[in-house]
């Protein structure tokens, strides 16, 4: 529960700011920016939520904005942070970017959106799609105020009534990413898996869907054994549109879907993988040059093949004249961020490809390792997921009893995907041949 909720510029200053229950006095926020300057110098990192003088701040920044919750009540701190989260998607859907000029451009109609998101300090509205239905920005010249949307009164908030489709089509997205942090030699020190899955609803009615995972946990409860394999998912976060009640006593996502575009749930499972794409790089550092040999390897199945690879090398912030070869795809060199990228619109599983390259050296300073960048990798893999998960059925529900077209693709891409480089070898060990 609220007390108020605060925009702000990047120095502390309020650009909106909305009262919610009066028992805290509006003056409370310019204690924010010192006690967030407080905690960064203290901690190295600024923390989501503070607390001073029985008061609790909890933001979160977007661009050159602060969002900022204040409470006296013992609340909900992840309702309030997941709801500061809605105000910036909501005042992204109406002004394409939240930034303090499209804020200063639609002060009225922030407040509207305050006003109906938020009744005192609990969040109601929160979705886009509903609120754009009775809240526009050209409501000033309507001569008839339009009527609230049955959805605002309605159980199912995030659905209005009356829609309907020539053609019925679900589309549902499995998306994984990968995030992993890999040594030199190829031993992985860390990695985890995210996992989303995202929607495309174009249905008539009211449907109601069900949706089957090969969720381990539901084959022990139930005493079933998976055909294949099933997966143990860690930190399930859902959309408010499933019923979690259905969820905990036989593990079925029952749901009466938003129309369009939306993320049903997030996952994520902490297993250990090998890396899909392992770089073997060597440095070698001379006078007056630095040189680098890349080899990637795809570690995946042969039918899979990663589109739009993209591997990001690191290199000295002086090096110049750079001379590129490699077997497949293209090079460039991006000094404003002193790296080069090696860019590949096909990579196929099994395979492995090779890059030269050579910079000249102005100056001979000895790298602290500590500092030396890792290699980024960036992909993604069609029909392919890394954790096995499946989905076993998705069934489509209408009183009218319409068929329904349902589509699912699997796409497995990079996360926060690492490799660290190798020491770089002396001119004395030599083994490059020239390019």
């Amino acid at each position: 529960m609220a007390s108020s909720v605060f925009l702000l510029d990047l120095k502390g200053k309020p650009l909106i700011a909305r009262d919610y229950r009066g028992d805290i006095p509006l003056t409370a926020i310019e204690r924010f920016m010192p006690l967030l300057q407080e905690r960064e110098d203290e901690e190295g990192t600024g923390l989501p939520v503070l607390t001073e003088n029985g008061v609790t701040y909890l933001h979160l920044r977007e661009k050159d904005v602060y969002l900022v919750a204040l409470t006296r009540k013992n609340a909900n701190a992840m309702t309030l942070l997941q709801f500061l989260h809605q105000l910036c998607k909501v005042f992204t859907e109406y002004f394409n970017a939240l930034e303090e000029e499209s804020i200063r451009d639609n002060f009225v109609i922030i407040y509207e959106l305050l006003d109906e998101m938020m009744d005192y300090g609990i969040p109601q509205i929160t979705e886009p799609k509903i609120l754009q239905e009775y809240i526009t920005q050209e409501s000033h010249i309507l001569e008839i105020m339009p009527r609230p949307p049955l959805a605002v009164t309605n159980a199912v908030s995030w659905r209005s009534e009356g829609i309907t489709y020539r053609k019925n089509e679900v589309f549902l997205d499995v998306v994984e990413s990968i995030n992993m942090l890999v040594n030199p030699t190829g031993n992985v020190l860390s990695s985890d898996i995210r996992g989303a899955i995202k929607m495309k609803v174009y249905l008539t009615g009211m449907p109601e869907l069900r949706l089957g995972l090969n969720d381990k946990v539901m084959f022990e409860s139930t005493g079933r054994t998976a055909k294949g394999k099933a997966v143990e998912m860690e930190d399930i976060r859902f959309h408010q549109c499933v019923r979690l009640s259905k969820f905990e006593t036989d593990r079925t996502i029952s749901f009466i879907p938003p129309d369009g575009e939306f993320e049903l749930m997030t996952y994520r499972l902490n297993s250990q993988l090998k890396p899909l794409i392992f770089c073997e790089c060597v440095v070698e550092t001379h006078r007056g040059r630095i040189e680098f040999m890349v080899k990637a390897k795809a570690q995946f199945k042969h039918r899979s093949t990663a589109s739009n690879v993209e591997i990001v090398v690191p290199v000295p912030g002086d090096a110049d004249s750079p001379k590129f070869k490699s077997t497949v795809g293209s090079v460039k060199y991006v000094p404003e961020q002193s790296t080069f990228v090696w860019k590949m619109k096909q990579f196929q599983g099994g395979k492995e490809a090779l890059l030269r390259a050579h910079f000249g050296l102005p100056s001979i300073r000895d790298e602290d390792p500590e500092r030396r960048p890792p290699i980024g990798v960036k992909f993604e893999i069609p029909y392919f997921t890394t954790s096995g998960i499946q989905v076993r059925y998705l069934k489509i529900v209408e009183k009218s009893g319409y068929q329904a077209l349902p589509w699912v693709r699997y796409i497995t891409k990079n996360g926060d995907y690492q490799l660290r480089m190798p020491d770089p070898l002396t001119s004395g060990e030599s083994r490059l041949p020239p390019i």
